[in-house]
């Protein structure tokens, strides 16, 4: 259970990421509050699944989830460049996340 939430973390780290670049440096107040959420959230959620996960692989996971997430939003609906670097970096990400994943570590 403790790696379910850490993955939904991860997706909310890309959540508070993404509405801080729509904060525009915290002048815009929905987007400033949907990122005080999320990050509470995420990082409410990540603190729980500590409590039973290693930490470093628990915190490559959740960051590696809001990373390569929140590069996916950036490139397909913030307009932002895309490359075959780019798409094969996150690859890597993704195969890096299921590895430390597939090591069972915290089991």
């Amino acid at each position: 259970m403790a790696w379910v939430v850490l993955m939904v973390s991860g997706v909310l780290e890309a959540g508070w990421a993404i509405s801080l670049k729509l904060s525009e440096g915290f002048s815009k107040l929905v987007p400033s509050l949907w990122f005080l959420v999320l990050a509470a959230a995420s990082f409410s959620g990540l603190a729980w699944a500590m409590r039973t996960l290693p930490v470093g692989p628990a915190y490559a996971v959740w960051t590696g989830i809001g990373a390569a997430l929140t590069a996916v939003i950036g490139m397909f609906w913030l307009g932002e460049s895309v490359s075959v670097l780019k798409l094969v970096s996150l690859v890597l990400i993704v195969a890096g996340v299921i590895g430390l994943n597939l090591t069972g570590a915290g089991h």
